[in-house]
């Protein structure tokens, strides 16, 4: 599955317009993580817990944008974007979501 930000993919064509796909994943990091990544806040600098989580959760969402796309037929996704929010104060949503297509290589 080709997966682009882009709205074209150079040497390909887009032979089918599916619509639009997306993935949906919400994470939360434990009480211990909290707690810690609290106590990094006071000190300052990178929360390597909190990066690693989402870093996690976006890849998820893709894996999930891929299944969807490959359910409805698509072989690529194109116009890629991410969405976030949070839920509550522990939760994030992470979305990826774009257009699924069909391409063949151009002659």
């Amino acid at each position: 599955m080709i997966v682009a930000t882009t709205e074209n993919l150079p040497g390909h064509r887009v032979t089918r317009v599916i619509g639009q796909v997306f993935g949906l994943t919400v994470r939360t990091r434990g009480l211990g993580g909290n707690i810690a990544a609290a106590f990094r806040s006071v000190a300052g600098g990178e929360v390597a817990s909190y990066t690693k989580l989402l870093e996690d959760t976006r890849r998820q969402a893709i894996d999930r944008l891929v299944e969807t796309a490959t359910a409805a037929g698509a072989n690529a996704v194109v116009m890629m974007r991410f969405d976030s929010s949070e839920i509550g104060t522990t939760m994030s949503e992470v979305v990826a979501y774009g257009t699924a297509v069909v391409v063949e290589p151009a002659a």
